[in-house]
């Protein structure tokens, strides 16, 4: 196997002129692009969703509806919307006691990624 494989920081220097610097080779979404893991936790809170909406009073599961198009995989949504829609799902979450644990777990994890 013959070439070169660089994985991590790779630093190239020739003399003292037309130095390139560090070329960061860090998997790193680019621009537009989602983390993988965040895309797959909002798609699971899709469906965690689906199920607890069969089960709340009209009311909640109206503002779930509301608040679907915010947390979807694919949106391009301001943070602070995706936020209020986060924690308005969580406070429907909790009101329903155990039933709603699974969501509020899901919503805690992806403000957890969110947030760094």
């Amino acid at each position: 196997m013959s070439g070169n494989y660089y994985y991590g920081d790779n630093v190239n220097m020739y003399g003292g002129q037309g130095n390139q610097g560090i070329v960061k080779n860090h998997g790193v979404p680019g621009a537009g692009q989602q983390d993988p893991a965040l895309v797959a936790a909002l798609a699971e809170l899709h469906s965690l969703i689906a199920a607890l909406r069969a089960q709340v009073p009209a009311p909640s599961a109206q503002l779930l509806d509301e608040s679907l198009p915010a947390v979807s995989p694919d949106a391009a949504v301001p943070a602070q919307e995706r936020h209020r829609a986060l924690m308005a799902i969580a406070g429907i979450a909790s009101t329903v006691g155990a039933v709603g644990q699974p969501v509020a777990e899901a919503v805690r994890a992806i403000i957890g990624m969110i947030s760094g």
